[in-house]
């Protein structure tokens, strides 16, 4: 057995800390997800994560860094050549990732992949922009219902996405669309991270609401992760909101969807008073989508808000035979231009109940920190190619 018999990873979706020393390269100048948001909060009220020693890490306006925190806390590069979810995710545990996933989101998708997508599905293509998917909704959703046509759209993300209305498209027809896009976009020059089958229900402009039966179609991981020698070593691997889809279910023992960010803490709180050995990895959405790519850092200010509140339930959950690790996977400045992720450093904040000391930890040239130290912790060895060094040693 390990050191600790559970470790909670929660990925706050997006909450950068400030500019990568190459953000200039990726279009990021003076980026600062967290510091900006703080910056228009006018009482910002997130005492968990301070007691964790964020202000510590990131100085916030209107709240004061503690003297002695209870975590070790610090920041962590991106050494892989992207900002988006799945090559942060899979950084963390062990994957380098050279090439960065295509985007659409200027132009729409090219008419050879749009033709080829209708000739194989037999839908009509309408769409075919980066949108909102509410908006989208409403601007289609009617013709969608009334044409058997297919709404495809994108985003900031590396995403295809396909609308159908549950009781006129059918589920089981968009499952099948969605299949069939996610072969087509194997190929390179059309190579995206994800389709995403978005269902929805309603009659008309107004009413339309996305359901949970939404279904990601990810890429597998292009290396072994720390996923899998976890669950190919018997240590359970439960994942909580789209970690799933992230990683394609390589390396996962048993899934959760979440209906949102609180959702998914609620989840994560009673996994909390379960018995398991091995890692809770957890990702938290609706900061970048709901806030992050519509530019509200009221919002998304908020919705950390929520966040620290359901913290503060789940630390004391925990025992001295649990670690708990909180980051981010890239930055989303709701403040930047665009709505595009932004090339950020992420934080880093370790805190177990068996902790003697804390304290600020050094800048780490990747997020393969996270998968490793987990490893370490379970006595296991990375493969050859993963990347990152644990800081096990550091923390106690």
């Amino acid at each position: 057995m390990g050191r600790f018999k559970r470790v909670f990873v929660i990925v706050i979706d997006s909450l950068g800390v400030g500019p990568m020393p190459d953000s200039e390269k990726f279009g990021d100048v003076g980026v600062d997800t967290l510091g900006h948001i703080a910056e228009h909060m006018e009482h910002f009220q997130i005492p968990n994560l301070v007691r964790l020693g964020l202000a510590n890490l990131h100085p916030l306006k209107g709240i004061a860094a503690l003297e002695r925190p209870e975590g070790y806390y610090g920041k962590l590069r991106e050494t892989s050549n992207g900002k988006d979810t799945m090559t942060g995710h899979w950084e963390m545990m062990g994957v380098y990732t050279a090439k960065p996933f295509k985007t659409f989101t200027d132009t729409g998708f090219p008419p050879e992949l749009i033709a080829e997508l209708e000739k194989r599905t037999g839908h009509k293509v309408i769409g075919n922009k980066s949108a909102s998917g509410t908006e989208i909704l409403d601007e289609l959703g009617e013709e969608e219902i009334a044409t058997g046509h297919m709404i495809v759209y994108t985003s900031a993300d590396s995403v295809l996405q396909i609308c159908g209305n549950e009781e006129t498209f059918g589920l089981k027809e968009l499952y099948r669309c969605c299949e069939i896009a996610r072969e087509l976009t194997m190929k390179e020059e059309w190579r995206v991270g994800r389709v995403i089958a978005r269902p929805y229900v309603g009659k008309k402009r107004g009413e339309f609401v996305r359901t949970s039966n939404r279904h990601d179609y990810a890429l597998p991981p292009t290396g072994t992760t720390a996923l899998d020698l976890l669950k190919e070593n018997g240590f359970d691997v439960i994942s909580v909101g789209k970690i799933r889809d992230i990683f394609d279910g390589m390396g996962i023992t048993e899934a959760f969807k979440s209906k949102s960010s609180v959702h998914g803490m609620e989840q994560t709180i009673e996994l909390a008073g379960r018995d398991f050995n091995g890692l809770c990895f957890v990702n938290l959405v609706d900061f970048d989508a709901l806030w992050g790519h519509r530019r509200n850092p009221v919002g998304y200010g908020e919705e950390l808000e929520r966040f620290d509140e359901k913290l503060g339930l789940l630390l004391p959950r925990l025992t001295k035979e649990d670690l708990l690790i909180i980051t981010a996977d890239h930055g989303n400045d709701p403040t930047y231009t665009g709505t595009d992720h932004t090339r950020e450093k992420v934080p880093f904040l370790a805190w177990s109940p068996s902790f003697t000391g804390s304290g600020p930890m050094e800048e780490q040239d990747t997020f393969g920190v996270i998968g490793a130290t987990i490893l370490e912790n379970f006595g296991l060895e990375p493969k050859e190619g993963m990347i990152g060094k644990s800081v096990l040693g550091r923390m106690g």
